[in-house]
């Protein structure tokens, strides 16, 4: 028997909660999925773990699948697949594990000329996701030696709020592919796997942040060390 696509295992397997990961002020625990002889581990973010911040409503997993969502329309494949489901502590995002290299991060591979695009992509969808909180440590090196993006659930707010580490590339121009793929997404509206995610307020927020990328198609620059993380990974 083939082994299941990562969508439909993480849809359809047993989840047998192994532990609580470390440093997350959230409740967020390793699992393992299990689904006829195929197994794989996966990270589970229930909703009622969360612990509730005066600027986000609770469900920071939905925003977890919308991310996911808008990586997936965008073409990009940044985040790994992740899903919205019932589990032991109930209704929350599980997100397949990324088996890193928990040494590497952004700070270790922006110099790595191999990784330039890759991070280029994930910095635009920051942009564009309104990321609030992207650590040098959500950048996961992946055994495909691809980089993956993680923990993406303070998105996607109405207000500015961007705060990530990836400043590298300010007032460079943002690559053409990249372009054409938001120019498709702001001319298009956002497609109802996410839409059906966000406030409307919040979707409108989305594609006029597209829209903007598409006026000044430069990255931009640190406004303040407001525009920091902390802690940086």
């Amino acid at each position: 028997m083939s082994e299941p696509e990562p969508l439909d295992l993480l849809r359809r397997a047993q989840i047998t909660v192994k532990g609580r990961l470390p440093w997350s002020s959230n409740v967020t625990l390793l699992v393992e999925l299990t689904h006829g002889r195929a197994t794989a581990l996966a990270v589970y973010k229930p909703g009622r773990g969360e612990r509730r911040l005066w600027d986000f409503p609770p469900g920071l997993y939905r925003r977890e699948l919308a991310a996911y969502e808008l990586s997936e329309a965008l073409g990009w494949r940044l985040i790994p697949p992740t899903i919205v489901r019932d589990g032991p502590l109930g209704e929350g995002s599980i997100q397949l594990f990324v088996s890193a290299d928990f040494a590497q991060h952004y700070l270790t591979l922006v110099e790595r000329p191999e990784h330039r695009e890759r991070l280029q992509q994930l910095c635009a969808f920051d942009l564009l996701a309104n990321n609030a909180d992207r650590k040098s440590g959500h950048c996961l090196l992946g055994p495909d030696a691809q980089i993956h993006a993680i923990d993406n659930g303070l998105t996607f707010h109405h207000e500015w709020k961007l705060r990530t580490v990836i400043w590298e590339f300010a007032n460079e121009p943002i690559p053409d592919d990249m372009l054409v793929a938001i120019r498709r997404l702001a001319s298009g509206g956002l497609p109802p796997a996410v839409a059906e995610l966000l406030e409307p307020a919040e979707q409108e927020a989305l594609l006029a942040r597209g829209q903007g990328l598409l006026d000044e198609p430069r990255f931009p620059a640190a406004s303040s060390s407001a525009r920091y993380p902390w802690p940086l990974v």
